[in-house]
């Protein structure tokens, strides 16, 4: 069979002409088809350039193609990528140790997907309760928040407050049960004899970046404490850097049970996640309960350990508190009546509509400046950490074009 097209013709439609022949249509992307990325720019296959202010869903925080990562994927591909968990490599426990400095986190779970990574976390959470508070079998309950979005798997879907993603894939996993985000009234309530454990985003990024009220996270971890519940904080978007601080939950002065991390992790090069908790958590898993053929593969391992450097070295996580605060002032001094509200915090900032934000999205796009919707109404604004002042102001130009 010929070729359905050659490498010299391919253009912006041919490339959107074949995704949409062949592949599934499970995403609704803007029609631009990236070549090429480096810093916070990324390059079409007609060479525009377009300033990110997504960041791959914050996989991106230290920037497209950081050099030092880069670097450090090369070096490590030549040496060996995967070993498997059959055998020990010398890339995972510096990993481990590297994390268990940052958070203070006894041990580290190494996945691969974020939700991968909430699995384990439900699965830890589950048989923790069993066996060391002793909840009767086949009875642990978890909580969650209204809004959450915790990933894609059957069991993470179960416990979505969100139609549209559990539509024609039941039945579901039982053993959940939903409280309002934000209410520790609500969370004291849903306790019982059987929740092993309290499960929530520091901030609700997929809802639109929705920050809960102050003190709600104190509160939280203070009942969890009380009632012996573990506290479970999904960071996966909302941490290494995102907010201004390390991770969001930081805002609040807690420490949680369970941290559940990923994303940018890796600075976008691999996926890379994990699970860290204490030692009576995490130790509840024995050989053959748990595992991953790709988790805490060598190549993954190096590959976070720079990530990490490079966003404490490069103070990343201040730049984000200091531009954040400016971004956020600009895009709440646009006077728009097409604008509900601007909130954020660090450089996660959601612009919430009165409309649907798709068009506005799509003009974004034609100002140079990439955007994508989220529950319909918000533009979620969040650049890789690495982004300058002045290409804040450049964005801002076109931004204040566009809602005004």
């Amino acid at each position: 069979m010929a070729p359905v097209m050659t490498d010299q013709a391919r253009n912006t439609r041919d490339f959107i002409e074949l995704e949409n022949r062949y592949g599934a249509h499970n995403y609704h992307p803007l029609d631009v088809v990236i070549e090429r990325a480096e810093g916070v720019w990324v390059f079409d296959v007609e060479g525009k350039s377009y300033l990110d202010c997504l960041a791959a869903y914050s996989a991106v925080n230290q920037g497209h193609c950081h050099p030092r990562v880069l670097a450090t994927l090369v070096e490590q591909a030549r040496k060996v990528t995967l070993t498997s968990r059959a055998f020990r490599n010398s890339q995972l426990p510096l990993l481990c140790q590297d994390l268990h400095e940052l958070t203070g986190m006894d041990m580290v779970l190494p996945m691969n997907s974020g939700a991968e990574a909430v699995e384990t976390a439900v699965k830890a959470a589950r048989k923790w309760g069993y066996q060391v508070k002793n909840i009767p079998d086949g009875q642990a309950e978890i909580i969650v928040c209204a809004g959450n979005f915790h990933g894609r798997t059957v069991t993470v879907v179960s416990f979505s407050s969100d139609q549209a993603y559990r539509d024609g894939f039941g039945p579901f996993t039982p053993g959940f049960r939903i409280i309002p985000f934000g209410d520790a009234q609500a969370l004291r309530k849903a306790v019982t004899p059987n929740t092993c454990a309290f499960l929530v985003e520091p901030i609700q990024g997929e809802a639109g970046i929705v920050i809960p009220p102050d003190g709600f996270l104190r509160e939280a971890a203070e009942i969890c404490r009380q009632n012996g519940v573990l506290m479970m904080v999904d960071e996966i978007q909302s941490g290494l850097g995102r907010t201004g601080k390390l991770f969001a939950y930081m805002h609040e002065g807690i420490q949680p049970d369970v941290l559940i991390v990923g994303k940018a992790l890796a600075a976008g090069f691999y996926p890379v996640s994990a699970v860290l908790a204490s030692t009576e958590i995490l130790g509840v898993f024995k050989p053959g309960d748990h595992g991953s053929t790709f988790g805490g593969n060598p190549l993954a391992c190096a590959v976070a350990r720079t990530a990490l450097r490079v966003l404490i070295e490069e103070k990343l996580v201040e730049r984000s508190a200091e531009l954040g605060k400016y971004f956020l002032e600009q895009l709440r001094a646009i006077r728009s009546s097409a604008v509900k509200e601007v909130r954020g915090r660090g450089l996660w900032i959601g612009i919430e509509l009165h409309k649907e934000a798709r068009s506005y999205c799509e003009a974004l796009k034609e100002q140079g400046i990439l955007c994508k919707e989220t529950h319909e109404r918000v533009i979620r604004v969040a650049p890789p950490l690495v982004i300058t002042r002045e290409e804040i102001d450049w964005a801002m130009d076109r931004i204040r074009k566009v809602l005004i």
